[in-house]
């Protein structure tokens, strides 16, 4: 089971205003399914060229490695030659701040991830779970443990 295309959609709308709403720089979010793949991907105006690449990297490094950003950033301090491995293997599409967002439903099943750049990490990681509880599932960051 995977993200849907409507509740993808209402991700990246409901994510994008929050970020309006708080004042941030514009955002670029990336929703992709459990197999990695982009279901919606939204890009403010004014956001940099680069952000889809680094919204899609913040989402579809924890899918690939099964751990939060935070847990990544752990990793990456505690060994940073298998950090630099992982960032290499996946193609550079792995990034260890926050901004990548693990989707769940109320079950706990997971359904995708969101990618978000633009703000400082931390912001852009409050505008996803924005968008995810706006679409009635469960954001899972790794700041709840």
């Amino acid at each position: 089971m995977s993200v849907t295309l409507a509740q993808a959609q209402t991700i990246v709308r409901a994510a994008l205003e929050h970020g309006t709403e708080q004042g941030f720089n514009p955002l670029t979010v990336a929703v992709l399914d459990t197999g990695g793949a982009v279901v919606a991907l939204g890009r403010q105006d004014g956001s940099g060229y680069l952000r889809p690449d680094l919204a899609t990297a913040k989402a579809w490094g924890i899918l690939g490695m099964g751990i939060t950003n935070r847990a990544l950033a752990a990793r990456a301090a505690d060994s940073p030659e298998i950090y630099t491995s992982l960032v290499a293997l996946a193609g550079g599409k792995l990034v260890s701040v926050p901004g990548g967002v693990f989707i769940r439903d109320a079950d706990g099943t997971l359904l995708g991830a969101v990618g978000i750049s633009g703000d400082a990490s931390l912001n852009d990681e409050a505008a996803a779970v924005a968008g995810i509880a706006a679409a009635g599932l469960v954001a899972e960051t790794g700041a709840e443990d």
